[in-house]
């Protein structure tokens, strides 16, 4: 092992060398096995996240290299994965078009950011921010994704058009009233695509490799039996009237929305530089102007978006014609007498630049562009920047708890040193890099990692090999992928997020806390009904686990003591009928003394007091105090007054040292008197009753060491795990 820490610090990939051959030769294998697997999930989490899918492949390619030089384990595999594609979805879709240049932009700027955040919460050692985010709460949101995600993928499935609005479920019930249209090959496509992923799974020797074999041998299919057949065609070519004239405005009303978009831009970098110049009257009107366009903008979306409800229902009948580009479109059922058609049923599948893009088969991949990813700086843009901000945040933590989660139990197996701060480097320095080269956010791949473990994986080669190998899969193999039926990429996803609908946990959870229960319920329920908006679910469900874990620290437990008969206090709450003092009362508090818990603490030792108007002495048994804040420690001070003005002594033992010092630094120590606080209980009670004198010599409440009573007949003996 290379032994310069320094040089390992800042190069932690440095610590696999001196590597054998045998190392190297089971690093590559792992390579080569996890990319198999990985080149058409990877694809397929592209077309989820809104991307064209080699965008997929480049993820699959710069981030896994990166993640695996940089981050402290050796197994982890850094890779698109189905939760952050989803949330990359839901941040970009209410700011662009999916698989549009602006989309793509964006999405260049979002990985670009969540690098950031990941690497900066690294540098600083903030590892540990992601426990905020409760179990409870990545519970909920889980489900609630898988259900998303798998429900997202009907459209390809089924062959039927998808709508996009600002409301999921709406979409999806949209999506339900194409049902009628569903396209019957497609359909029978993915059947057939899960129906041979399912079946080799449950064979030994295809288990591993069956979503590569399914996606060969769909492509082969699609590829005999023509799955795909798509042509382009103008408006004019639409012989229907109607039909004609609706998909003309579309067109004409889209040109106007691109205008006007071009025009907000230029008009919004000009906006800037009068701000920057102090111009405010002519930095008003440009604004005004701007609002007037986006609100001519929003007009025309909305008529588009009314108007597309009708086109996708639009079903045609294409006339024979020498030239495809000519051949007229009739409305099915609607072809006059001696008209000869191609016997395909075409539907418009997108209208861009005043030309409809038709498709009379099933959708496949396409074209993919042949060769490495580009060099590409990601735009920034401050708008973008803060419209994106929450977000990549969301993205960057829960992505992080992915891959850590993973990565401890990947270290549990191997017996490696993990390191989370160098973990959330590594993670970070795989999306910075991976933004320059056309990749969208990345993560721990759960399947990847467990691959890269079973096939031998001893460095973090493993993952440099995958990444050649998808390297060698962009530069040679993209031709053979184009005739890939999108459908079976959809049944990729569903069976992927299969693993994340985990209902039992939820009601694990609630078994074992019902308050926490609620929380992962809530967070599910609002994923779900917010969603695309995701960033909502998260963000209520850790508002609510953190004002659950409030609550919780507002109210801690404090028990009032009694002597059990073996001499040691206990909750008389949990134990009834235990002797107690009319002379002391004995309190033990479980927490820290905050501000917003002392109040609580100072008003039950005031009650227990009212209650025993004998009471000399009030013992607080502080074994369980872990910290005491400003606010605790001036409450103490000012009941420490109180109680001695009514003749009652404060008395404390057990206090650990963080609250001594406390005490020391703001001279309450002196004020209470060190001879009132005692290391433990026992001696605080044996120095009471010395105090108590004649008092306390008949008290049942006695210290150990005096005469003790019988145990009552009513008093059963502790059983184990009983509290005190």
């Amino acid at each position: 092992m290379y032994d310069n820490k320094w040089l390992v610090r800042f190069f932690p990939f440095l610590a696999w060398f001196p590597v054998n051959s045998i190392v190297l030769r089971g690093d590559m294998m792992a390579g080569i096995t996890g990319a198999l697997v990985l080149v058409p999930k990877a694809m397929a989490y592209a077309q989820l996240s809104g991307l064209p899918v080699y965008f997929g492949l480049y993820t699959a390619f710069i981030p896994a290299i990166l993640g695996a030089l940089w981050g402290s384990s050796r197994q982890l595999a850094t890779g698109p994965v189905a939760i952050v594609s989803l949330m990359t979805a839901a941040a970009l879709a209410p700011l662009a078009i999916p698989f549009s240049e602006e989309y793509i932009g964006l999405a260049l700027l979002l990985t670009l950011m969540v690098g950031i955040i990941q690497f900066s919460l690294g540098v600083l050692k903030l590892g540990t921010i992601v426990n905020f985010v409760s179990h409870p709460v990545i519970l909920g949101f889980m489900n609630a994704a898988a259900i998303i995600i798998a429900l997202s993928q009907l459209d390809l499935l089924l062959g039927i058009p998808k709508g996009r609005s600002d409301s999921f479920l709406v979409d999806i019930w949209e999506m339900f009233t194409y049902l009628p249209h569903t396209h019957l090959p497609t359909l029978a496509m993915s059947v057939f695509a899960l129906v041979l992923m399912l079946g080799m799974k449950k064979i030994p020797l295809l288990a591993k490799p069956s979503v590569l074999v399914a996606v060969v041998i769909t492509t082969l299919v699609s590829f005999a039996v023509g799955f795909a057949h798509k042509t382009s065609g103008a408006p004019d070519t639409i012989a229907d009237p109607a039909a004609r004239e609706l998909v003309a405005s579309y067109a004409q009303a889209q040109a106007r929305i691109d205008e006007i978009k071009a025009d907000v831009t230029a008009k919004a970098a000009t906006l800037r530089a009068l701000e920057k110049a102090n111009d405010a009257r002519a930095a008003a009107d440009l604004n005004y102007q701007i609002d007037l366009l986006n609100l001519e903008a929003s007009g025309f979306e909305q008529q588009n978006k009314e108007r597309l409800q009708y086109i996708r229902k639009l079903s045609f009948e294409r006339a024979d014609a020498p030239e495809e580009q000519s051949a007229m479109l009739y409305l099915q059922g609607a072809v006059p007498d001696g008209v000869k058609t191609d016997g395909q049923h075409w539907h418009i599948k997108k209208i861009e630049s005043g030309k409809m893009s038709l498709t009379g088969g099933g959708d496949v991949v396409g074209n993919i562009p042949a060769g490495l990813p580009s060099f590409r700086v990601p735009a920034l843009s401050l708008d973008a920047f803060m419209q994106l901000f929450a977000a990549a945040l969301i993205i960057a933590l829960v992505a992080f708890m992915e891959s850590i989660s993973m990565a401890k139990a990947l270290a549990a197996k191997t017996k490696q040193r993990l390191d989370p701060n160098q973990e959330l480097i590594g993670q970070g320095v795989a999306n910075m890099g991976g933004s320059f080269f056309q990749a969208y956010p990345a993560t721990g791949s759960f399947t990847g990692s467990v691959i890269n473990l079973q096939a031998g994986a001893k460095t973090g080669f493993g993952m440099v090999f995958n990444g050649i190998f998808v390297a060698v899969t962009l530069l040679f193999l993209t031709p053979y992928l184009y005739h890939l039926p999108k459908a079976t990429l959809g049944v990729i996803i569903l069976l992927a997020v299969a693993g994340l609908l985990t209902p039992a946990a939820i009601k694990h959870a609630w078994k074992a806390s019902k308050a926490d229960g609620a929380v992962a319920i809530v967070t599910f329920c609002v994923t779900l009904i917010a969603a695309p908006h995701l960033d909502k679910g998260i963000l209520i469900g850790a508002a609510l686990a953190l004002a659950l874990f409030l609550y919780r620290t507002m109210k801690p437990r404090v028990a009032q003591l009694g002597r059990y008969a073996d001499g040691t206090l206990r909750d008389v709450k949990v134990n009834p009928g235990l002797p107690t003092s009319e002379h002391v009362v004995a309190m033990r508090f479980d927490g820290q003394l905050y501000f917003a818990n002392v109040s609580y603490f100072e008003d039950t030792i005031l009650e227990a007091v009212a209650e025993h108007p004998k009471a000399r002495y009030v013992l607080v048994v502080g074994d369980g105090i872990n910290n005491l804040d400003a606010t605790g420690e001036e409450v103490i001070q000012h009941l420490n007054e109180r109680l001695h003005g009514s003749g009652i002594t404060l008395v404390f033992s057990g206090l650990k040292k963080q609250v001594l010092d406390v005490m020391r630094n703001t001279g309450l120590f002196d004020k209470i008197g060190q001879q009132h606080i005692f290391a433990n209980e026992d001696q605080a009670l044996a120095a009471i009753y010395e105090w108590l004198g004649e008092a306390g010599k008949d008290d049942l409440f006695c210290p150990v060491g005096r005469p003790q009573p019988e145990r009552p007949s009513s008093l059963p003996a502790l059983e184990p795990g009983i509290a005190r």
